[in-house]
């Protein structure tokens, strides 16, 4: 869940890359140097979708940890980042969790060990966070249970998924804008699994590993406009949510990731190409 940055101007750019150093801040201060491993553009989106209407940017330079020699300027202080770190690293957990059961013991055993190494720092950020960390544990409960009937059905599986990242906004005091973030947030969940499970159909196929979308479209004549019609209503829903939010600093750079972003993972996704772009986008931090 990036932007398209050649659409940004400069400065939001460089916000963005604030918010985006703030939250590896954030992990490292909440969690230690193991957790700063754990940053996804994902929850550098919810941070930025966090902000309070109104609220004041502040910012401050601090040494990079990673660059040790390079000053950066990060988005600090604001407990939507609080919040989005602790709610990446239970997501991150459980996810591990679930490789752990899904796998054999070989192949799973690194996410054993970094489960291992991870536990003490879930335990504080469920202790936290307890209503999260309780729809994640029940979404991928209910996502393993649908791998094991086999289900078809890509509703009753991208349901699963999505009901965790629509439970991330559950903090929410206002309950109309709870109400749209939680809009938002399912049918970015929903959009978010259906595509990863577009990207896998090769590589599942090969293992002979479950995936809700080869049983749903056995034949892949017809496969992608059938997809492609479900991923663009999801992501009509969730602007559609989006617009019923009230303008904070950050919106401009959220509808920038939802109208073109978005899309255009999307498109590299059934290009073939997006396997190459992660591996360059893994090659090289954000600046």
């Amino acid at each position: 869940m990036r932007p398209d940055r050649g659409e940004l101007k400069c400065r939001e750019f460089d916000d963005y890359q604030a918010v985006y150093c703030g939250l590896c801040r954030a992990l490292g201060q909440r969690y230690g140097i193991l957790a700063r491993s754990l940053l996804q553009y994902d929850f550098v989106f919810l941070a930025m979708l966090f902000a309070q209407p109104g609220a004041s940017v502040r910012t401050e330079i601090h040494r990079c940890p990673i660059c040790p020699l390079r000053k950066k300027r990060m988005y600090t202080g604001h407990p939507e980042l609080d919040r989005a770190a602790d709610q990446m690293v239970i997501l991150a957990w459980w996810k591990l969790r679930d490789t752990v059961e899904d796998e054999s013991f070989l192949r799973g055993l690194p996410a054993r060990v970094l489960s291992r190494l991870l536990r003490r720092d879930y335990r504080r950020a469920a202790g936290r966070r307890p209503g999260f960390d309780e729809a994640a544990r029940a979404g991928l409960e209910r996502l393993r249970q649908l791998e094991k009937e086999r289900s078809s059905s890509i509703d009753r599986t991208a349901d699963a998924f999505a009901s965790i990242l629509k439970a991330a906004a559950g903090e929410e005091d206002d309950p109309a804008r709870r109400r749209e973030l939680e809009q938002l947030l399912y049918h970015v969940g929903r959009w978010i699994y259906l595509l990863d499970a577009a990207e896998d159909l090769d590589e599942d196929a090969a293992r002979g590993r479950y995936n809700p979308v080869a049983l749903r479209f056995p034949e892949k004549e017809g496969r992608e406009d059938s997809l492609r019609i479900t991923l663009r209503h999801s992501l009509n829903l969730s602007r559609g949510a989006f617009e019923l939010l009230p303008e904070t600093q950050w919106s401009t750079i959220v509808a920038n990731i939802l109208y073109l972003g978005l899309p255009l993972v999307e498109q590299a996704v059934f290009n073939g190409q997006w396997k190459e772009i992660k591996k360059l986008i893994g090659r090289r931090n954000i600046t």
